[in-house]
């Protein structure tokens, strides 16, 4: 890519172009939903659109740049954050903006199909990341105004702490058939907030350092 160069879906236009973008994503994601990441033909996706196959082509490039654009415009219109007065409050309402999200049929299929390509996928990952970062840093000030009411430890690392609201659903989206309903996103929250007010995520701790993954 030269340099300066937008990156494929990366443009922001109006008027008739901004339509086609729109319909475009939208068959996107309705055949990622259906099929995964795998059958991600762009003709098709063309053909659902009713747009032009050299437009997607020339536009788009890849089904990973598809994606990439995708992600973005869904970073752009998800929900903003809401602000309740207390870090119980504004965890639930994270967890159950997740939880609506991906018990949506579709959205959490198309989800799902996102994050089997990003395993295989460099470019899927790297949109499925800046997706992710979008989000985590919407979120995180709650966490930060939190620490300033007292209700979390000094040094309280705002974006683990939001991370690990939306682990567990994801986690129970992907590996269970457990319903993704009101009681999970409830223990998953109040989950968060424990390990938040008992220093669980403060930066710089021996446990962390000093930690093993396993499954």
């Amino acid at each position: 890519m030269v340099a300066g160069e937008a990156e494929p879906g990366t443009v922001r236009p109006g008027g008739r172009t901004a339509r086609v973008r729109a319909a475009v994503l939208q068959a996107a994601g309705d055949l990622l939903a259906e099929s995964g990441f795998g059958r991600l033909d762009l003709a098709e996706v063309a053909r659902r659109a009713d747009v032009g196959k050299t437009t997607v082509y020339r536009r788009w490039g890849t089904p990973a740049g598809l994606v990439a654009d995708l992600l973005a415009d869904m970073a752009e219109q998800s929900l903003p954050r809401t602000e309740t007065g207390s870090l119980d409050g504004d965890l639930r309402a994270n967890a159950d903006l997740v939880c609506r999200t991906l018990a949506d049929p579709r959205q959490g299929a198309l989800f799902a199909a996102v994050i089997a390509a990003a395993t295989a996928d460099p470019g899927t990952a790297e949109a499925l990341h800046r997706f992710y970062a979008i989000r985590v840093a919407e979120w995180a000030p709650c966490v930060r105004q939190a620490v300033d009411r007292g209700e979390l430890p000094a040094g309280t690392d705002p974006e683990e702490v939001i991370r690990a609201v939306s682990a567990p659903l994801y986690y129970r989206l992907l590996t269970t058939a457990a319903p993704l309903d009101e009681a999970a996103a409830a223990q998953a929250a109040q989950a968060a907030a424990a390990a938040a007010r008992a220093g669980a995520f403060t930066r710089g701790t021996p446990e962390s350092a000093g930690s093993n993954c396993s499954m």
